[in-house]
């Protein structure tokens, strides 16, 4: 049984070639796939989530958002600096005050989707 299972799926497979062709052809670049998984890769650590949720309604700066979520201005920057290497947060300095926000419309969009998901 198990060998007719294999063979079945071998020539399931090369009967549909033409939709794994048509399907291979819109896939991403391996590279711009790496890129898409380092994005997800932030979204995997809760303290960057929260730092995102806290942007969307406010740009602050590192001594609030540290107030604000019960930790140091250390650990809160050492969050910032991944979040702006991978360009979901900018930064723009006021004096010596550098405050912070979400780097565009897109990274919303990210957040309210996967809120969305996640509640249904």
């Amino acid at each position: 049984m198990e060998d007719r299972y294999n063979v079945e799926c071998c020539d399931f497979i090369h009967a549909h070639e033409e939709i794994v062709e048509k399907v291979r052809s819109k896939m991403p670049g391996e590279d711009t796939l790496y890129d898409l998984t380092e994005l997800f890769r932030i979204f995997g650590d809760s303290t960057r989530v929260r730092i995102l949720y806290v942007l969307l309604e406010s740009e602050m700066c590192v001594c609030d958002l540290a107030a604000l979520l019960g930790m140091t201005q250390s650990a809160i920057s050492h969050q910032l600096r991944a979040l702006k290497n991978a360009r979901l947060v900018k930064a723009r300095r006021d004096g010596k005050t550098v405050f912070y926000a979400l780097a565009d419309q897109h990274v919303k969009a990210i957040l309210d989707q996967g809120l969305e998901h996640v509640s249904e």
